[in-house]
């Protein structure tokens, strides 16, 4: 085992699209456990569009990461030490330890996972916050139903991937939105939605009809924006917006866009709600047992890019903001 950690850590709140000098690249001895504290050797850190909020300064739903401290991040990674009985050196673990080889954390706050069932790398997308963020969203705040018509932005991401996939077993229907021919095929031909528009084509809003030609009754957002608002244009009555994330508008340095089209949750008497995935972690048992059932089943497929090397983060985070992930992003920390 080393004993030293290379870690990253906020230098300064980004203006705009994170950029090298926002960050400071930092290498220290391992942290000393206390007591009920696990150390971790971390495998793999989950990049997701939400860390581009947290380097913000200001109220939100979860404090922001300050400044010199190592950037917050899910990460799942092997125990290497232990002053808890409830894990051991060896175990698989996951937890919000940040961007870093080596992060120690109360036993609390951490959860064992499972090898055998999935890839490591799993618990960070699919069975992780991703798959979380989509089960609870769609059925909790969605509500959705069988015969629906739904609708998701970021189709090809982590989260939307998943929220056509769950629709479609919970028997509606899913239509998504994803950025190139490329990844339409694939949320299409390999996840099974029932259609995908490109929204980066000249014929975007031509393509809608045909696939929209009943409205729309669960809005699965996120990303927010001129999509948005083509959204709620196309609406039935009582239908459920679902604001998960505005990935279009977190980098901006002018003020965020809101709905233009908000009149029409008033017209079809619809409801829009945003939600955060933290709201429901008393029931991430019982979220990660039902994903995991329909893994089992090959009833919902995951995809999951990997980048290697923790010195390649600040450019890695930056491919979410470009649209050059399909799937779950993660860095590889240290190699197996």
């Amino acid at each position: 085992m080393s004993t030293m950690n290379k870690q990253y850590r906020l230098a300064a709140r980004p203006v705009g699209v994170p950029k090298d000098s926002d960050w400071e690249f930092t290498t220290e001895a391992l942290p000393e456990i206390g007591a009920d504290e696990v150390l971790v050797k971390i495998h793999y850190a989950s990049l997701d569009p939400a860390m581009r909020g947290w380097m913000n300064e200001g109220r939100s739903y979860i404090p922001p990461v300050k400044i010199g401290e190592v950037m917050r991040a899910g990460t799942v990674g092997e125990v290497v030490a232990s002053n808890s009985p409830d894990f051991k050196a060896g175990d698989f673990v996951s937890g919000m330890l940040g961007i870093q080889q080596y992060g120690k954390a109360l036993a609390k706050d951490l959860t064992k996972v499972d090898p055998k069932l999935a890839p490591i790398e799993t618990y960070l997308g699919g069975l992780g916050m991703p798959g979380l963020t989509a089960y609870f969203g769609l059925l909790d705040v969605g509500a959705v139903k069988e015969g629906d018509t739904v609708l998701v932005s970021g189709a090809a991401g982590a989260v939307g991937s998943l929220v056509g996939q769950i629709a479609k077993i919970k028997g509606a229907r899913a239509v998504g939105i994803a950025g190139g021919p490329d990844k339409c095929a694939y949320v299409v031909d390999e996840l099974g939605f029932d259609a995908c528009l490109d929204y980066k084509s000249d014929s975007f809003l031509q393509d809608l009809k045909e696939p929209l030609k009943a409205g729309v009754d669960v809005y699965f957002d996120n990303v927010g924006g001129e999509i948005l608002d083509i959204a709620l244009a196309r609406i039935n009555r009582h239908a459920r917006i679902v604001i998960c994330g505005a990935i279009s508008q977190y980098n901006n340095t002018t003020p965020m866009r809101g709905p233009q089209n908000y009149i029409n949750l008033l017209v079809h008497h619809a409801r829009m709600e945003g939600f955060v995935v933290f709201d429901y972690v008393t029931r991430y048992g019982e979220g990660v047992k039902e994903l995991a059932t329909w893994y089992g089943q090959g009833n919902l497929k995951f995809r999951t890019q990997v980048e290697t090397g923790i010195e390649n983060f600040p450019a890695v985070l930056l491919k979410l903001f470009k649209g050059e992930n399909t799937g779950k992003l993660v860095l590889k920390i240290i190699e197996d």
